[in-house]
């Protein structure tokens, strides 16, 4: 059994696409739009949002991001919890750290802790939460 993190980015979902490929390597394994779905399948949704996308999943390293539209209601709203990331080096951490923080806002500087040798938090442009680790060395 696995637990794969579901994620609404209300209206913006393509644009958190495109920025998690540049920041993360994520790639896109799948990806739908509402237009895509059969006719009163779907979900009701305003005029104007069929190209929105209805479904996208994203590898991630070892794992997967699913991602929506959802109901294109402003803001995506992430509260209570953040995605881990696991960095091989410091040098990756750094490089994952910043281009996570780019247009978003530093929670804990990248640094190192009693149990990590480089660990710090970032929310996105999007306001999802990221914690950026360097396990250590066993």
């Amino acid at each position: 059994m696995r637990v794969e993190p579901y994620l609404f980015y209300n209206g913006r979902c393509e644009e958190a696409i495109e920025f998690y490929k540049r920041a993360i390597s994520a790639k896109v394994e799948m990806l739908m739009r509402f237009k895509e779905a059969p006719p009163g399948e779907g979900p009701p949704m305003p005029p104007g949002t069929e190209n929105k996308i209805m479904h996208a999943s994203l590898k991630v390293g070892d794992g997967a991001l699913m991602m929506s539209d959802g109901e294109c209601k402003g803001q995506p709203d992430f509260k209570g919890f953040s995605l881990s990331l696991d960095a091989k080096d410091e040098a990756d951490a750094k490089r994952l750290f910043s281009a996570l923080a780019d247009g978003g806002q530093v929670r804990m500087p990248l640094t190192k802790t009693f149990f990590s040798p480089s660990f710090g938090m970032v929310g996105d442009r999007f306001g999802l939460g990221w914690m950026i680790i360097v396990n250590p060395q066993e």
